[in-house]
């Protein structure tokens, strides 16, 4: 069946499908940390050294593949930033499985194992390529009429893969310059965009103009299904190895599980979703998720200030970026391992608790004034902080969330 045109006639288009690709890109990248948190990581657990050393290789695998989704979501971002939109960093709570994106695009939190593989190879697919998605994962909403010529309004479209789309926008800002000029739809401050040099980043594209936009967005698709034929080395050819391997691995040990029974969890009832949510009923469980989710909004806001800033300088942009990595790295990342390790609650014999990674509202982004937004970031590190303090079991995670507010206090006049 032809994949359909994604349609791109004015810059409203544009914006619309680059904040869809936004939240799909944080969305799987959500997926691919709650996967790699639910892996074992030692031998009382129940492996072999052995089936340790590999899950420790897919662990590792697992992160780099999280990390460059985040690098993806980053350049999103820079061609927002570009054509004069803001970065976008709210997105819907889990599970998405019924029209929020295309009919095909379904998004759920799964441990690690057959089920996860499978639907992580479905979402990397390269363009064309004939897949199935996990079982349980069945489209249940028609496909997306098509936009038609002169629609002023924008909605969203029906793209195949991640591949599809992308391209489709490529050839849409290949049309819009066309019509205005590069000048005409590049309008976005460069001081605002994310670089090589601040990031460290080699793979980071500052976008200015078309070449830059294209390349950027021609990194995430070469990243995620590789370039046109050649998949081994990108995000589906990876997991397509550890697909076969897990594979191997349980045909040599039908017992053999390289993952905790985690379930996504929430600590209240989704406020944007219709279907119940799953509530923790582990006491301890839910005090780590409620420091999990302190950590993750924290870590949303800093990132929302780092691409978009007003008077920041260079020195105070690299103090939110570190901010957001020793977030995720010190705070998030064994929050969500530890989360793991407890029971989600009787509630789920057999099943340990999961981050839900849960959004509480529509999250926007701070107020353009430096002063005000570093000062609600300060105090929202500092709170986190206090609460982190008061949770046993928990390692140095409050005193990283510490240094984190410290650290904001000292920058932030």
């Amino acid at each position: 069946m032809p994949e359909p045109r994604v349609v791109v006639e004015h810059r409203e288009h544009l914006w619309y499908l680059l904040a869809e690709a936004a939240q799909l890109e944080h969305m799987i990248m959500c997926q691919y940390l709650f996967a790699e948190f639910t892996l074992k990581e030692s031998t009382d657990e129940g492996l072999t050294s052995d089936q340790l050393a590999v899950v420790e290789r897919w662990r590792g695998t697992l992160h780099n593949i999280a990390v460059q989704e985040m690098l993806h979501l980053a350049l999103v971002s820079n061609v927002l930033v570009s054509i004069g939109a803001a970065p976008v960093f709210g997105r819907p709570n889990f599970p998405q499985m019924c029209g929020y994106f295309p009919s095909n695009v379904q998004l759920d939190l799964l441990p690690f194992g057959e089920a996860a593989l499978t639907h992580f190879l479905y979402l990397e697919r390269p363009e064309g390529m004939e897949l199935m998605d996990a079982e349980g994962f069945v489209p249940c909403v028609p496909p997306r009429s098509g936009v038609q010529p002169g629609e002023d309004l924008p909605r969203g479209q029906e793209f195949q893969t991640i591949g599809h789309l992308y391209r489709g926008l490529m050839e849409g800002m290949r049309d819009l310059c066309g019509q205005m000029g590069e000048s005409g739809l590049f309008i976005g401050p460069p001081h605002a965009q994310a670089t090589p040099e601040l990031f460290r980043w080699p793979e980071i594209v500052a976008v200015t103009d078309l070449d830059s936009a294209v390349r950027a967005l021609g990194e995430i698709v070469e990243q995620g299904e590789g370039a046109r034929g050649d998949w081994q080395n990108a995000h589906y050819g990876q997991f397509f190895t550890m697909w076969n391997e897990y594979q191997k691995y349980r045909d040599e040990d039908p017992t053999f599980e390289p993952a905790r029974p985690a379930k996504a969890v929430y600590t209240r009832q989704a406020y944007d979703l219709q279907t119940v949510s799953p509530l923790i009923g582990d006491p301890d469980a839910r005090e780590v998720a409620n420091v999990f989710n302190l950590g993750y909004e924290v870590l949303i806001h800093l990132l929302m200030r780092l691409f978009t800033p007003s008077d920041e300088t260079d020195e105070q942009r690299g103090v939110l970026l570190g901010a957001a990595i020793d977030t995720m790295a010190g705070v998030v990342a064994p929050l969500g391992r530890r989360m793991t390790t407890l029971p989600a609650g009787p509630e789920f014999p057999g099943r340990t608790a999961g981050p839900a990674f849960e959004m509480f509202y529509q999250m926007t982004g701070l107020q353009p004034w430096r002063r005000s937004a570093w000062a609600l970031l300060h105090e929202r590190a500092h709170m986190l902080a206090d609460r982190a303090a008061r949770v046993p079991g928990i390692g140095t995670v409050p005193a990283k969330a510490a240094s984190i507010a410290a650290t904001l206090a000292e920058h932030r006049d």
